[in-house]
């Protein structure tokens, strides 16, 4: 379907999206991290015509833009990479336990050169719309700096932190240092030393930019608004007989997280905390606590995210840690969470994040007491206070999951914007395609089991079933697909059903669609998909061998 010279251009060449006017393809793919790249090398080896389009200068997604000092894995290292190849797993050393980000670009860019996938990304090209042709059958995508693209299927890579929200503080355009948001952090070395610097936020970006700042900075106020548990990261070199281990057992890793709810090493014990003594639950937990990575959140006791009590225990053994860890009381008091239990959002791990706050140069000013007032020519005005700082750190995250999805115009059948579909939360079917909008596949969507997943072993596994599935369409010479509005809402209320047994959907959280800093979201809704991986991936194996069954398939 493609123009052949146009497939065999380098993404170099293309130095404007004009020069694409009339580009057609079988397959667009919009983004170029892992699951964009991975998607691609599968369209390719099919003999599909594809085109990537990449916002930004490079592959790697998360890892290209979230830049800032400290970003690093939470997963372990040597579970996060991509497994279907045996190549990449025999010549790629991971270096650390929980990788930081600089090795992490290098590891996109490794995949990217191994599979000579940039000859078919065009980079600096961020999507405006994406409007289907219901004449054509056919999707046409438009670019913010103008050109269009065709294909028949359109396939988003997106992914469910890539959508940065700033605070909604007046005054932001006033400030008159430096300023940088974690999400959107520069290419350029950034010193810290001898400043004032300002963090506001401490969700998991700002724990972990926060605990490596104030390793040099000259003097850091953190303005905090909702305090996170947090329990430590405990990251270690990776030796190189330690890799060779590794390497030897990993097809007994990968198997080990293909069987387990979020695809992490760490299983959750199969008793329920009542089912031992206190003295032996106690124990449990300072095992799990000093185990690297999410032991203690992934593989606790069955019960601790289920049951209040059971997660009120779990929490008050957190207190006693942040209580141990830090100094004075008051500070101590002001960083333990009291809105939501240990787990029921997303942990950040620490590496010294609350020792942070035993520093003499280091302040923290609770927002909820003193809110900000407004943004400054030479820093904050709190409570009526004025802050001078030479730096803002914007740590204030993402607008989760749907965000990514409203930048971008998408329109369906009869001009329908799925940002008006979604108004009051994600419909789809399996998260991976939305009635009214045929032939677009949304990969680690909404309402995936990759939302609480160890991200790399979700993305192969929604990168096979949408490869199968338009492999399929093309021996059975059928050019359209979409869900049925049945499936659509069988499967949504199975979602909602899925996460009612967790206490995370009582907790404002974006899992829970509220953000703050977006305007409209403060109604929880379920963003994600909580019967875990193993369940997940079964069922889309079902309906593979039921013909895609759910899915209107035609001709």
């Amino acid at each position: 379907m493609a123009i052949a010279a146009e497939a065999t251009r380098t993404s170099e060449s293309i130095d404007t999206v004009e020069s694409a006017l009339l580009e057609q393809w079988d397959v667009i793919v919009i983004g170029a991290g892992l699951s964009g790249m991975y998607q691609l090398l599968k369209l390719r080896q099919m003999g599909f015509k594809a085109r990537v389009y990449e916002a930004g200068g490079g592959v790697g997604g998360t890892w290209y833009w979230n830049r800032y000092p400290g970003a690093r894995f939470d997963s372990e290292s040597w579970t996060y990479g991509f497994s279907f190849s045996p190549e990449v797993l025999k010549e790629w050393d991971w270096k650390e336990h929980f990788s930081g980000q600089p090795e992490n670009l290098r590891y996109c860019e490794f995949i990217a050169d191994k599979f000579d996938l940039r000859r078919d990304i065009t980079f600096n090209t961020r999507v405006k719309a994406a409007h289907w042709d219901e004449a054509a059958n056919e999707w046409e995508v438009t670019f913010e700096k103008g050109g269009r693209a065709r294909a028949r299927f359109l396939v988003t890579a997106i992914g469910p932190l890539s959508s940065p929200t700033m605070p909604t503080i007046p005054g932001i355009e006033d400030f008159k240092g430096e300023s940088w948001h974690t999400g959107l952090w520069p290419h350029h070395p950034v010193s810290f030393e001898g400043k004032k610097v300002a963090v506001i936020g401490t969700g998991a970006s700002g724990v972990q930019a926060i605990t490596e700042i104030a390793k040099t900075v000259g003097e850091l106020t953190v303005f905090q608004r909702t305090p996170n548990w947090c329990t430590p990261l405990r990251n270690s070199k990776i030796e190189p007989e330690t890799m060779a281990d590794i390497r030897a057992r990993y097809d007994q890793i990968f198997a080990q997280c293909r069987e387990n709810w979020g695809c992490f090493v760490h299983t959750a014990d199969p008793r329920h905390s009542t089912d031992v003594t206190p003295e032996e639950r106690e124990a449990f937990f300072e095992k799990l606590y000093n185990t690297p990575g999410f032991a203690f959140w992934q593989g606790n006791f069955r019960d601790v995210l289920m049951d209040q009590a059971a997660n009120d225990a779990l929490t008050q053994f957190v207190i006693k840690k942040i209580r141990a860890r830090v100094k004075d009381p008051k500070i101590a008091d002001k960083l333990i969470p009291t809105n939501h239990g240990y787990g029921t959002r997303r942990v950040p791990l620490d590496s010294g994040y609350f020792e942070v706050y035993n520093q003499p140069n280091v302040k923290l000013v609770d927002i909820r007491e003193t809110p900000i007032e407004r943004i400054t020519e030479t820093g904050l005005r709190v409570g009526g206070v004025d802050y001078e700082f030479d730096m803002i750190i914007y740590a204030t995250g993402f607008d989760a999951i749907t965000g990514a999805f409203d930048r971008i115009d998408f329109r369906g059948r009869g001009g329908e914007k799925l940002r008006d579909k979604w108004a009051d939360g994600p419909h789809t079917y399996l998260g991976l395609n939305v009635t009214g909008f045929p032939n677009m596949l949304t990969l680690v969507g909404p309402h995936n089991a990759a939302t609480f997943c160890n991200l790399p072993r979700c993305i192969e596994q929604n990168v096979e079933f949408v490869s199968d599935l338009l492999g399929y369409m093309r021996d059975k010479g059928l050019t359209r697909i979409e869900a049925t509005p049945e499936a659509e809402a069988t499967w949504t209320a199975h979602v909602y059903e899925t996460g009612s047994r967790l206490l995370l959907t009582k907790v404002d959280s974006w899992m829970t669609g509220v953000n703050k800093n977006v305007p409209g979201r403060l109604k929880r809704t379920f963003m994600a998909y909580a019967g875990g991986a193993p369940k997940y991936r079964q069922k889309c194996e079902e309906i593979a061998a039921n013909g895609y069954e759910g899915f209107n398939l035609s001709s």
